[in-house]
């Protein structure tokens, strides 16, 4: 993937304005300056863009998932230890959005065609990242942290709140399936 659009600048701006039921309402992150949220966003948009694409996988739905997930992190305000902290809230905060959104009543009765996930995006997909994103629900996310992010299996444990062996299962099972859908299959 070349780059995550930058489709909302206004999360730089000093107020967020939401409009609910025809009112507006302004907000403020009260523990972070707008430089510190527009560092922020600039460190992990590339990361958040990448996993809410493989749970959405179009650009629109991609994008929305994104900015819900940068809306809830200046509306919560979290403090961090460190910036790995950060980027692991984040990536729970983008799993969660994207969950949230797909089990949605109305989300249910949509009917999603192949020709909307292949879509037109303005970035190049690989050949892995398909298969990747061919996989079942529960795969996707585990690959992704494990491989493109890097982190380990008690991390990724952590994360998502599961038994670390359910996800070395889960990166076992995966691999068989990408080896499956690739033909061959290199070991990282």
């Amino acid at each position: 993937m070349e780059s995550a659009p930058t489709y909302f600048p206004d999360i730089l701006a000093p107020l967020i304005v939401l409009t609910v039921k025809g009112e507006v309402n302004t907000m403020k992150s009260l523990l972070r300056t707008n430089s510190e949220i527009a560092e922020i966003y600039e460190r992990h948009i590339q990361t958040v863009y990448r996993v809410c694409f493989t749970y959405m996988k179009n650009v629109a739905d991609t994008e929305e998932a994104a900015s819900d997930t940068f809306i809830k992190l200046l509306k919560s305000s979290p403090s961090f230890e460190s910036s790995e902290h950060e980027k692991a809230w984040l990536i729970r905060t983008a799993i969660n959005v994207c969950k949230d959104t797909l089990k949605h009543w109305w989300r249910r009765r949509e009917e999603i065609s192949d020709d909307a996930i292949k879509g037109d995006y303005s970035f190049e997909i690989s050949e892995v990242a398909h298969a990747v994103l061919a996989l079942p629900k529960k795969y996707k996310a585990v690959v992704y942290l494990h491989y493109y992010e890097g982190y380990k299996g008690e991390e990724i444990a952590k994360m998502l709140g599961k038994p670390h062996s359910t996800i070395r299962n889960h990166l076992r099972e995966a691999r068989l399936m990408l080896k499956e859908r690739l033909g061959t299959f290199h070991e990282e």
